[in-house]
């Protein structure tokens, strides 16, 4: 069998990628091996589809097989073998026949990865930008899905993307591809931004603790609303409390999601920390999305998963009729029975609770305040700390650059990123908090309509603003969000802690001169930088 080859996240062996037995992530080669042949046949499918009308469940399977692929989702063979047989019937209903033969037309066949992985590396490098671009835009896209939201031009994308890497071309064809994921990825972003608001309310401002009550709990990860709300639902009046992980922290913003009583609170940071964090933990634990880490042994007995997530050995709760059944979750959390009382924890500076819920109405709604603050020089500059969070050293960057920050600066964040210092108390500037949470990752369609409200009001470009975004990036997700800033033109943005692997020197070259993307130095010179800019 031949070696794995996978650079699509931020901790890829050396910079260059995972290229031996097993990747960084845990994933294995036949792992590796299975997820590149699910792409090629998703290509298969948007070649198939030119000239085809294509029905409701190839879009959810294209969207769901690339939403597996994602770093840290599916490290489960067989879900990935039942994806390929899938995205295979589906692809039958498309292929025309040729007159006479009745054999399938060579355009419609499935793509080799492996000619991805050998090719030209900036070709190579374009490819990637899309291929990762859209595995990020699933994820959200499938989230709105869900909720029964769904946007045509964003669907019919997915095709254009992925025929895209599956075609000839140069970086003429490509560049403009790439830009355009980034297009589409604002229109997804807003889709869901709808979806959730509208589902379960406008998010505001909410205190959040770290303890756990006494009794039992169940601690739920991922992304995913939907499946809290059904397991909210299923656990009300049994005497479970629930506690939010990672990226599921910002639910507790959502007035029809903190109705539930018994969403008590957030346990654990970042999900690099969850073998340390879950080890011999008395309770159960549901991802909904990634980033799962190949459980140790003293708590998988304890993990389920459920929609895109699968690891070997786990319980999946598959959805039956529309319908998820978290039976088995609740009587693993009443078995475990949780702490006997209840149990401190602390942020990873200490903080016992954080605020998350600054939305971009939230802050809108502050907005004659902040204008104000920024005419009487009460602050000075806004900085956008968000992004993904990583093992990989190098990232005390950005809890240093919060804590250097002047006291006449905001700092804005979302995603899990924030985790390096959302339990800090950093005061306030004009009378607003200095450091607000706004969600999830793909709240960052948040930080756009905010930067473009402030544009406004001064009269002034985005780019001419106060503000400054300083990004760490891991896997797929922030790459769709980098594109989607640069789609806006958004120039100066500082990215860290490493610069993608996939980047070819040429595209990297392109996206300095026409971005100005600048690689993270450290937090004192870079601070010193913007704001000597600045002045």
């Amino acid at each position: 069998m031949e070696k794995m080859f996978c650079f699509q996240c931020e901790q890829t062996a050396g910079c260059t990628g995972c290229s031996g037995s097993r990747g960084v992530c845990g994933k294995g080669q036949d792992t590796a091996r299975l997820q590149d042949e699910l792409t090629g046949v998703l290509i298969g499918i948007a070649r198939a589809s030119d000239g085809n009308e294509v029905t409701k469940s190839t879009t959810e399977i294209i969207i769901e097989g690339l939403f597996a692929t994602l770093t840290n989702v599916n490290f489960d063979n067989d879900s990935i073998r039942e994806l390929i047989r899938r995205a295979e019937e589906e692809k039958e209903k498309l292929i025309p026949k040729c007159s006479g033969c009745g054999s399938p037309c060579s355009r419609n066949e499935n793509f080799d990865m492996e000619s991805l992985w050998g090719d030209n590396e900036d070709i190579r490098s374009l490819k990637s930008l899309i291929l990762f671009g859209i595995r990020g835009m699933a994820a959200y896209a499938y989230h709105a899905m869900a909720l029964g939201y769904e946007d045509e031009e964003v669907n019919q994308f997915f095709y254009k993307a992925l025929f895209a890497v599956g075609q000839e071309g140069d970086m003429e064809y490509l560049l403009p591809v790439v830009m355009e994921t980034g297009e589409v990825n604002l229109k997804c972003m807003a889709m869901l931004d709808r979806a959730n608001t509208e589902t379960y309310g406008i998010p505001a401002p909410t205190e959040v603790t770290f303890a756990v009550d006494k009794g039992p709990f169940i601690v739920v990860t991922g992304h995913d609303l939907k499946d809290l709300e059904e397991l909210l639902r299923q656990t009300e009046g049994k005497g479970i409390n629930i506690y939010t992980h990672g990226e599921m922290l910002p639910a507790h913003a959502y007035p029809k999601l903190k109705a539930y009583s018994h969403l008590r609170g957030n346990f654990g940071t970042a999900w690099q920390n969850q073998q340390k964090e879950f080890q011999n933990l008395p309770g159960a634990v549901l991802f909904t999305t990634n980033c799962l880490m190949p459980p140790m042994d003293s708590y998988a007995d304890r993990v389920f998963t459920t929609a895109a997530v699968a690891y070997p050995g786990l319980k999946h709760i598959h959805a039956v009729g529309g319908r998820k059944d978290f039976t088995p979750v609740i009587e693993r959390a009443l078995e475990l029975g949780g702490y006997s009382e209840r149990t401190e924890f602390t942020g990873i500076n200490g903080g016992k609770k954080t605020v998350t819920g600054f939305g971009h109405n939230a802050i809108l709604s502050a907005a004659d305040k902040l204008i104000e603050a920024v005419n009487n020089k009460a602050i000075r500059h806004f900085f956008l700390v968000g992004g993904c969070d990583g093992a990989k050293t190098g990232r005390n960057y950005y809890t240093d650059f919060v804590k250097q920050a002047p006291d006449d600066t905001v700092i804005l964040t979302l995603a899990c990123g924030k985790y390096r210092f959302n339990d800090l108390d950093l005061g306030e500037a004009g009378g607003l908090p200095r450091l607000m949470d706004m969600g999830q990752c793909n709240d960052a369609y948040g930080a756009v309509k905010v930067a473009a409200a402030l544009a406004e009001a001064f009269g002034c470009q985005v780019n001419d603003l106060p503000l400054t975004m300083v990004l760490s990036w891991y896997e797929q997700k922030a790459v769709c969000i980098l594109l989607t800033l640069l789609h806006l033109g958004i120039r100066n943005i500082y990215l860290g802690p490493s610069l993608p692997a996939f980047l070819s020197e040429n595209v990297l070259g392109y996206l300095v001169e026409n971005y100005n993307i600048r690689p993270i130095s450290s937090a004192k010179e870079d601070l010193k930088r913007i704001l000597a800019e600045e002045d």
